[in-house]
């Protein structure tokens, strides 16, 4: 079923909320000294900033979601089947963690850091994007998991390459939560939008 303007609505504003909510409260909590050490004022001044910056950060994500939408079915028109193009996706994958350890590692490495150092962020990327890809294709299908898996790991990347190149810690993190806190609402809540029944129903 297609979404209709209403529900279009709904997942922008709602993907919106999530993202600045998730946002503020990572930067609030980043920087809880400087926000409360000001009075109240300061605190409210702040919290202001923290979320319409978050906002600007889920509004990548929004349009980094539906340009996904785009480039999966176009994926698949190209490659003809989907097992094919889940493969591709899979390579990309692979591709984008590797640089993520390795190319941040070379260009950002001081001394006494090891590749380690480099490797946590994007694991725990890696594991999280697994454990939301599962939950997208329990609520859909086992074919949504790879695009699912990819979306989270992929594409968010992609979104997050400003903050990744400045690699200041506090960027990386007010970047980080209002990018995969939309992005992983959108995942989620979009087959429930449709309407797309899951297996079980489908049974």
């Amino acid at each position: 079923m297609p979404v209709n303007s209403r529900k279009v609505v709904f997942l922008f504003f709602s993907t919106l909320l999530i993202g600045s909510i998730s946002g503020a409260i990572v930067g609030f909590f980043l920087e809880l000294d400087v926000y409360i050490g000001g009075g109240f004022v300061n605190m409210l001044m702040g919290l202001l900033w923290l979320f319409g910056i978050s906002a600007a950060f889920s509004l990548v994500s929004q349009m980094g979601f539906f340009a996904y939408l785009t480039l999966h079915r176009f994926g698949l028109g190209l490659f003809k089947t989907t097992k094919l193009w889940n493969r591709i996706q899979m390579v990309v994958i692979g591709f984008v963690v590797f640089d993520l350890i390795y190319l941040r590692y070379i260009a950002f490495a001081t001394e006494g850091e090891t590749i380690l150092h480099y490797s946590v962020m994007p694991i725990l990327l890696l594991i999280y994007g697994i454990i939301i890809a599962y939950f997208k294709a329990k609520g859909t299908n086992q074919g949504a998991f790879i695009p699912a898996l990819f979306f989270i790991v992929v594409v968010t990347t992609i979104e997050w390459v400003p903050a990744l190149t400045v690699n200041d810690p506090k960027w990386l993190w007010m970047y980080f939560a209002p990018l995969i806190a939309a992005n992983t609402w959108q995942l989620l809540i979009l087959h429930r939008l449709t309407n797309q029944p899951n297996k079980e129903a489908r049974a």
